[in-house]
Formats: structure tokens, sequence, C-alpha cells
């Protein structure tokens, strides 16, 4: 699998449990103990509008703040709907995963940083899914995938704030040793 193909499976996977939300549940507690459950999407959806803007070839200081704040105002679902058709068009474009983006720490190139929103987005799924009692299980390839890639990269995750400590996993499963290696 190439990594368009990889960011869209895991960004509908995603997808796929938000549209499972239930009204009472947008203020639940997640795993990521800063965020709500509102406050998770919005940041998944920022992440997506993220995607696109990078795949344009725009830098962070082209986009300055305008994916800053609550970006899912009265139709969350439908902000991270678009936000995700967006974002799997702009590195399913021919030519996409090879050029270079432009992130706040250096230029990466694309199909790096698409591994890391697949990574993003399949972590998050988890997190959803807990939050909301929805099904935790998730794709045993991207799984794969993801744990290979946190193997080599998950102290620059971590020292960057976006995992906690690592943990003794639940289990020998992938999924149990990924997301103990997330903090989760």
């Amino acid at each position: 699998m190439n990594e368009a193909t990889t960011f869209r499976q895991a960004s509908d996977g995603f997808l796929r449990r938000a549209r499972q939300i239930k009204a009472d549940q947008w203020s639940a507690a997640t795993p990521c103990t800063e965020w709500n459950v509102r406050a998770l999407v919005n940041h998944v959806a920022g992440e997506y509008l993220w995607v696109t803007e990078m795949m344009a070839g725009r830098t962070v200081a082209d986009v300055g703040d305008r994916l800053d704040g609550d970006l899912l105002g009265e139709e969350p679902l439908q902000v991270l709907i678009k936000a995700q058709r967006e974002a799997v068009a702009a590195v399913e474009e021919p030519g996409g995963l090879g050029r270079t983006v432009h992130l706040s720490f250096g230029d990466v190139p694309a199909a790096e940083y698409a591994k890391q929103m697949t990574i993003d987005s399949v972590i998050h799924s988890w997190d959803l899914a807990r939050a909301t009692d929805g099904d935790e299980r998730l794709d045993p390839d991207l799984v794969e995938l993801c744990y290979a890639e946190l193997e080599k990269s998950a102290e620059d995750w971590r020292s960057g704030g976006a995992f906690g400590p690592a943990m003794a996993p639940s289990d020998e499963s992938t999924q149990a040793k990924l997301l103990a290696l997330s903090g989760r």
C-alpha cells in the first residue's frame, strides 16, 4: 500500500467512528486528557485542513492562525467530512506524494507527512472509540504499519508533546503495543 492509500484508510476509519458520535457524547472525556470528544474531532479536522494546505505548498506562515481555535462551528461532523475529503484528495493528487511540505520544524517529503497523518488518524480513531464506547478494533494492516513507524520515531512524537510516556501493553497484540508506545 502506498501512503495515499493508507492515509485514506486511516482517515476513513476516524470518520466512520465520528459518524457514530451521539449528541450527548461531544463533551465526553477522551484518553487525550486535555480534550473532550469535540476537541479531539476539532484537532483531527484541523490536521486534515493542514494536510490540504501543506500539500498545496503553503508554509505555516502562509496559513497563519486561520486554523487555530474552534473549526467545527455548529456542524462539527460536516466540517470533519469536508476536511477529510479535501485532505484525501490533496494526498491522492497525481505527483502529490513526491512534493516537499514545509512544516514548522522543517521541510519533509510529502510521503513522510502522509505517514505521520496516517498515524495520527489511527491513534485518534482509537481515542474516539474509547471515548464514545465505539469499536476499538483498529485495521490490523494499518496497526502494523503504524507500529513499525513508531518503533523508530515514538520519542520524536513524545518530545513534541504528541504522546505521553510509553506504557506497558495490555496484551501482546500489535494494537496493544502500538497504543502503549503512544502513551495509551
